[in-house]
Formats: C-alpha cells, structure tokens, sequence
C-alpha cells in the first residue's frame, strides 16, 4: 500500500463509503418498493388507466425539483443535511400516500409522491459523496461500491412489498407505511458520515466556471447525455413493467420478482465496474452499457414470457449500470470542489429532467399506445431506440475530439 493509501484522509473515505454503502441498501429500498406498487396502487385511484404510473411520474419531477436546491444546500451546509432533508421528506411523502390510499384520493396520493421525489433526489447525491473525499485512484471504486449498496435494497425492497401490500384493509397502504420506518431508522446512519464541507471562495478568489462553461465542456455534456439517456430508458420500461407482467396474466409477486431480479442487474455489477473503468476506460464502459439496453429492449419484444420479462429487465439493469456508473464517474473527475454544488446539481436536474419526461411517457405508451397490453409494452421498448443513437452519437463524437479533451 502507498502512504496515501494508508493516510486519516484515505481512512475516512473509506468509512464514508461504508456508510453511504448502508444508507443505500436500507434508505434505497424504499425506491423499488414504490416502483413496484405505485403504477397498481395508481390503478385503483386513476379515473384514466392512462394516468396509473402518474405517481411515479410527479416523483421524479419533484427530484428534479429537488436536485439544484439540495446541491446548493449540501455546498452550504454539507452533505449530511442535505441527506437528512431527504430522509425527512421521503418519510412525509410516504405518510401522505398512505392517507391518499386510506381515502381513495389520486390528487393526495400523487402530492405525496411529490415529497417522494426529494428523497430520490438525495439518494441520487449519495454517488457524488462518495467522490468527495477519495482519490484519483479510488474515485471509481467508491462510485461503484455506493451504488452496489443497492444490491441488499433490491432484496429488501420487494420482499417488503410482499409482506405488506395487502397487510391491511387498503391495498398497499401497508407498503407506504413500512417507508414511513425505513426513513425513520435510516436517518440515523448519517450520523457517521464525515465529509467536510467545500471551503467558501475569498473575496477576489474565484468561484469557478459558470454552469453554461461547464455544460459546454466536451467531456461534461457527454457525461450528462449518457447519464440522462441510460437512467430515462431505466425509468421508462421499469416503470411499466408490473404493468405488462400483471397485465399478461401473472400475479402481483411475479412482478415484484421481476423488479427484484431487475434491482438485483442494475446493483450487483456493481462490485466490478469501478475496476473495468479502470482498466478500460470510461469511454468503453459506457458504450458497453448502451450496448445492452438495446440489448434489453430487444429481449421485450421477442416476447410476453415471464422468463421474457425476467431477462429483459436484467439486462436493463446492467446496462444502466454500466452507462450511469461510468457517465458519473467522467463527470466527478471535470469539476473543482468549489463547482462542486453547481456542476452537481445541474446534472441531476437535467437527468431527472430526462427520467421525468420518460415517466410521463411510461404509462401513456403502455396504457394508451395501442389495443392490447402486448402492443403497449412493445411500444415502450421501442422508444428506446432513437435516444441509444442519440447517446452512441455523442460517445463517438467525443472520440473524435483532441486527445486532451477525451482524456481517460
């Protein structure tokens, strides 16, 4: 080991890292329990099926609401506030759904979805964090082992969601209670997460580029393009998957099955992905990732067998893994500490912008997009085609830019 392996600084990085480890495998179920169950609890609330994955929707703008307002809090005060707000609102927003279901209101229900969404936004920094106090060296490795924390969510989640869904009179009120909980005891954990706050500029220092010289960074705009194309594809056919499964004839637990299996692909790469960019470079990784959601979307439209939707799902989560991971990998390693809170923030409002956009999309393409559940779910994987060309595109033209610019 080098000195700087062995340093306080290296030391405490890596117990940062364990810490954001838990708070994404307890804190992160919440995300496929809800993923699972609101398009069926929209369902039942809905006047529109058209309108049943709205929930999930309305959550994502609220994280992309979210997104630039908890950046500048967390440049401010520091990341555990940032976080603690989060837990905060995802614990109100799951009390909120509840009461929405306890009395059969869609408007309250999808108000508490709005709450949801400042948690999904925090999560969402959890990857940033991780970055903060690593090195060069680390940086991918401590993206990529933070986001394999999702591994135990993927478990916890839809089992959760098995046990409680129909725990009480109203169906899958039980499931927005158990979040409630999770918020509640997964708050604690950031009480051992350390990472000092980025030091205010001087007067006369400077405070870094503006996000319009940033954005307009090679590197940065393909970063954020292949970020926001592999979460939205994520997010468009995840969201109306248990639609299609329950809507093919299988039951409720065959899709939470599917969205464990699912969570499972888009985690447990995890574990290796920081080493592949290591050893082969961001570029290659997250071209391999788009690689695959074609691949999934190609799987979806062979056919409506469960084992169809248990290999398509799969491999969209890999593939999300390998083009998110590698694209907030590339973007960690273009901004200073003090362009920190800007650069950040941009990004996951543009991403949540993206995902926001393929949410409202989900359920109208499912529901609405053709005569049978088989020619919605057809539609919603072929969506996916023109934004795979759009971020292939951008990966190739950055290849072609000087050698200074694309550096690995």
């Amino acid at each position: 080991m080098t000195h700087a392996d062995t340093s306080p600084a290296s030391a405490q990085s890596r117990r940062n890292v364990w810490v954001l480890i838990a708070a994404q495998a307890i804190l992160g179920a919440q995300m496929p329990m809800i993923f699972t169950i609101a398009g069926l609890a929209g369902q039942t609330l809905a006047s529109n099926a058209c309108w049943a994955t709205l929930s999930i929707s309305i959550m994502v703008i609220g994280s992309m609401l979210s997104a630039t307002p908890l950046s500048a809090i967390m440049q401010k005060y520091g990341r555990r506030a940032g976080f603690l707000i989060g837990t905060a609102a995802g614990a109100l927003g799951a009390g909120i759904g509840a009461y929405g279901l306890y009395s059969a209101s869609f408007p309250i229900f999808l108000l508490g979805a709005l709450f949801s969404g400042t948690y999904m936004s925090a999560q969402g920094f959890y990857r940033f964090a991780a970055a903060d106090t690593a090195s060069e060296a680390f940086r991918p490795k401590a993206i990529s082992w933070v986001m394999a924390g999702g591994l135990l969510s993927a478990i916890i989640g839809p089992q959760l969601v098995k046990v409680t869904a129909q725990a009480f009179v109203v169906p899958f009120m039980g499931t927005y209670l158990a979040v409630i909980g999770i918020n509640l005891v997964g708050s604690f954990l950031f009480l051992g997460l350390k990472i000092p706050k980025p030091p205010a500029p001087k007067v006369g220092e400077a405070k870094g580029r503006t996000k319009w010289e940033m954005i307009k960074e090679p590197r940065i705009a393909v970063a954020v393009i292949c970020a926001t194309v592999s979460y939205a594809l994520m997010n468009l056919v995840m969201t109306s998957s248990p639609l299609a499964v329950v809507g093919c004839g299988f039951e409720t637990s065959n899709a939470a099955d599917v969205v464990t299996a699912h969570v499972l692909a888009m985690y447990v790469p995890s574990f290796f992905t920081g080493h592949l960019i290591a050893r082969f470079g961001v570029e290659k990784i997250i071209g391999l990732g788009l690689v695959i959601l074609a691949g999934a979307g190609a799987v979806a439209l062979t056919g409506v067998e469960l084992e169809n939707f248990f290999v398509a799902l799969m491999l969209l989560g890999v593939g999300w893994n390998f083009g998110f991971i590698g694209a907030t990998t590339m973007l960690a390693g273009e901004h200073a500490p003090s362009e920190r809170g800007r650069m950040q923030g941009l990004n996951d409002l543009l991403v949540f912008g993206g995902v926001t956009m393929a949410s409202l999309s989900s359920g109208g393409l499912m529901n609405c997009s053709g005569g049978t559940v088989q020619e919605g779910w057809a539609a919603v994987n072929l969506a996916m085609l023109p934004f795979l060309v759009l971020a292939g595109g951008a990966l190739i033209w950055l290849a072609l830019q000087p050698k200074d610019t694309r550096r690995a």
